[in-house]
């Protein structure tokens, strides 16, 4: 089983303006004359860690990372206006154009896989392959699954916290309710509801629960910017002009070489996205891992995650 590479820092790192109101953190680590690669994020909303830096030997890849709008070293903090799917994929395009890339591995996680297809899809001959775990399709049923009925019955015990900060009158529609909540003017009301919202993903996210997960998420930075962009995306279909945009459009896509990586016990994003996605798609290559739920640090994910990138590393290298 493959293993994270050395913690690293990065060669480059700043801040890019990419809009009157916006201004984006990025950094690059490894070889700047390596593979180039564009990591994404979850969320929307989630922001970087530095284990995210660590999936690539750093000899050989290029990696650029983002926070994404309104999230972490990103500004303005939480910030919903001129915050969409379509703005992140400008975002993108303006990173590959700054540092001078034609082309790139695509590699993004959970929503960061939305927005690695939604990427694709805009902009086909962008990328030379896509690496996805987690697979999310931004549907009605798969916000209602997690945010409404289903995964409660899974985790009942951490449901509670996020049921709770709901009046019952108007737990019919937790994801409106809660968008009330993070939308107000109160920051009391706005921080409550965040840390409801982020602990139940946090708690949620991995086979065996995770204090220190939950942990990061009852952070009030972190929690504010995970769940206020997260309900404002979802409240809007996530800006896509149809609910099974990225099905719809797959085609347009199928050329690019592709690797899903899926726990078979995500709850978050349950497995049924992926094998849609890879029925859909059926020259990607669908890897479930048994033992594992939905994050990215779980071993059999990170092992299969490594292994991939790896993979793409020596085909390159077999090309000299």
């Amino acid at each position: 089983m493959k293993t994270l590479y050395p913690e690293i820092e990065p060669f480059d790192s700043g801040t890019l303006k990419v809009s009157d109101l916006h201004t984006i953190y990025y950094e690059r680590v490894g070889n700047p004359e390596g593979i180039p690669v564009v990591f994404l994020h979850g969320g929307p909303g989630g922001g970087l860690i530095p284990i995210y830096r660590q999936f690539f030997d750093p000899e050989a890849f290029h990696v650029v990372l983002f926070d994404q709008r309104g999230c972490g070293r990103s500004t303005p903090h939480a910030e919903l206006r001129e915050n969409t799917t379509w703005d992140l994929i400008s975002d993108i395009e303006t990173l590959r154009k700054k540092f001078g890339i034609d082309k790139w591995y695509v590699f993004g996680g959970s929503w960061g896989s939305t927005l690695s297809l939604a990427y694709a899809i805009t902009h086909p001959d962008r990328p030379l392959g896509l690496i996805l775990r987690g697979i999310f399709l931004t549907r009605k049923k798969e916000l209602l699954w997690f945010y409404q009925y289903g995964a409660s019955e899974i985790f009942p015990d951490y449901w509670e916290r996020y049921r709770d900060e709901i009046p019952e009158e108007e737990r019919g529609d937790f994801i409106s309710a809660y968008y009330r909540r993070l939308t107000s003017d109160d920051p009391k009301v706005r921080l409550s509801a965040a840390r409801a919202w982020s602990v139940w993903e946090g708690a949620t996210s991995k086979l065996f629960p995770d204090k220190n997960l939950m942990e990061h998420w009852e952070n009030e930075h972190e929690a504010l910017q995970l769940a206020r962009i997260e309900c404002h995306y979802f409240m809007n279909n996530c800006f896509f002009p149809t609910e099974n945009y990225i099905l719809e459009n797959i085609n347009k896509i199928r050329h690019i070489p592709t690797v899903i990586v899926q726990g078979r016990y995500d709850i978050v994003c349950p497995m049924v996205s992926a094998w849609e996605l890879h029925k859909a798609f059926p020259e990607a290559e669908l890897i479930v891992i048994p033992d594992a739920g939905h994050s990215i640090s779980e071993p059999g994910i990170t092992s299969a995650l490594v292994d991939a990138m790896d993979k793409i590393r020596d085909k390159h290298e077999k090309r000299r």
